[in-house]
């Protein structure tokens, strides 16, 4: 059964199965190609008639993760310039109005797309939300630096996005006033930055954050993948050069510069920049709502497929401590609570800490408004990926179908309908089911078959690195 929502640009056919109406790649914004390439989002042109929303639209230019975690991360690629779109879920079209949930994908800011199966909406309309996955653009076409264009294009993508749901999402039975923003690793850091954006207030009013803390970078840093590039492509560090130049072999050379870099071993990549406009140069506290959290063992992605949880014997970790110049009482500490564990797990579990759980917890103590934190506990089966990075998405959208690369076929359904829960409660009053943080520092721990609020987990090995 077909279902029609008329948006400011015109009306658009979506598609009813099981009660829930989806409506896939509706643009909302102009293609980011021809004289829009490298430019700030521009409107999309308002269309005649009936425009058809039955298929997802194309997806940002990419390429696949390197394997092994190509495996791991099932990407999607749709070809096509028509890549700043987005999709609806809803249990009721013309009613509402309904709770919003908008979904901005993670990968680094160089994959993803809300395409991918696994970020499927159905449970969250089935739960009464009105769930929007979003497009934008990756890579450097979306976040490389340049003289000539503006900074941070990917993240005006997110914004523009994110003012079409306030013009529209009436339409599709939501409102416009209790819209929750969501994402997960580069996704949850492109929302800490959009939270204290004064392009993006008013846009949103509770904002979720998935394994990824705020991170910004100046002008001076964010360049030198451009510049990297440059001098691979031979060309100059303009985008009015790199436009000129044919976009597979950027692709070719953007995953030679920056294709082995991953946010726990760094490396080069592409970042949000201080801009001192869309992202200003000193931010404000924000006051929405927030519910963020990390996975237990967050490295685990990308330590153990590769094998370096293994390469790393104690002559190495004692380097990568001084390199990074971690005190030797902190790497004691961690040791003597992880008896019996090998050296790249003791710095895994370091860099997770030093790199996301720490910084969430000094967020949620710097914050006015109210902040709920969690941690995922539940351990993989897969390749001993235990708590890794990325395995509680399908957990919160109740897809465990769609997630069976990471957790295997016999994931924990109870899990997944106490996570999922949380979201929906949280996008519908603000209160996920657990006590906001105070001075007694609780942690709502998502394990399987045990749950439950910790007070201040771990809390002397974060403590431990304050006192340095």
């Amino acid at each position: 059964m077909d279902a029609i929502a008329t948006t400011c640009r015109g009306r658009v056919r979506g598609r009813v199965r099981d009660g829930i109406a989806t409506f896939l790649g509706i643009p909302y914004a102009a293609a980011p190609f021809g004289p829009h390439r490298f430019r700030a989002p521009a409107p999309v042109e308002p269309w005649e008639g009936l425009r058809d929303a039955l298929d997802y639209g194309p997806t940002a230019p990419q390429r696949p993760y390197r394997p092994p975690l190509d495996r791991l991360i099932p990407d999607v690629d749709i070809p096509g310039e028509e890549c700043l779109n987005l999709n609806v879920w809803t249990p009721d079209p013309g009613g509402g109005p309904l709770p919003v949930m908008v979904w901005i994908h993670g990968g680094s800011l160089r994959n993803g797309s809300g395409a991918v199966p696994l970020y499927d909406g159905r449970a969250f309309a089935r739960d009464g939300i009105v769930l929007v996955t979003v497009n934008y653009r990756l890579g450097v076409e979306g976040f490389g630096v340049f003289p000539d264009a503006p900074d941070n294009r990917g993240l005006l993508d997110q914004i523009a996005a994110l003012g079409w749901v306030k013009e529209n999402i009436a339409a599709f039975g939501g409102d416009p006033e209790n819209v929750t923003v969501c994402g997960e690793s580069a996704g949850a850091v492109s929302i800490a930055a959009l939270m204290t954006s004064p392009r993006a207030a008013g846009l949103f009013r509770r904002a979720v954050l998935q394994s990824g803390p705020p991170q910004t970078v100046p002008r001076t840093r964010g360049v030198k993948t451009v510049r990297a590039m440059a001098k691979a492509l031979r060309v100059p560090a303009t985008a009015e050069a790199f436009a000129a130049v044919d976009r597979e072999l950027l692709l070719d050379v953007q995953t030679e510069v920056v294709g082995k870099a991953d946010p726990i071993s760094g490396g080069p990549g592409f970042h949000l920049v201080v801009d001192g406009d869309v992202v200003p140069a000193e931010p404000s506290l924000p006051t929405v709502d927030l519910l963020m959290g990390c996975n237990r063992e967050e490295y685990r992605l990308w330590f153990v497929p590769s094998g370096m949880v293994d390469r790393v014997n104690a002559l190495s970790l004692r380097l990568a401590l001084l390199k990074f110049r971690v005190p030797g009482s902190v790497a004691r500490l961690y040791k003597a609570s992880r008896p019996g564990a090998k050296p790249g797990e003791i710095l895994g579990e370091m860099a997770t800490d030093l790199l996301v759980r720490g910084p969430l917890n000094r967020l949620a103590d710097s914050r006015p408004a109210r902040t709920f934190l969690y941690e995922f506990a539940w351990p993989s089966p897969v390749l001993d990926l235990g708590a890794c990075h990325a395995l509680e998405i399908g957990f919160v959208f109740d897809n465990l179908r769609h997630g069976e690369a990471l957790t295997g076929p016999d994931a924990p359904q109870p899990l997944a309908d106490a996570m999922h829960r949380a979201w929906v409660a949280f996008a519908s009053s603000g209160d996920p089911g657990w006590s906001a943080w105070d001075g007694s520092r609780p942690v709502m721990v998502f394990g399987h078959p045990d749950a439950g609020v910790t007070l201040a987990p771990r809390q002397e090995e974060l403590q431990a690195w304050l006192q340095q």
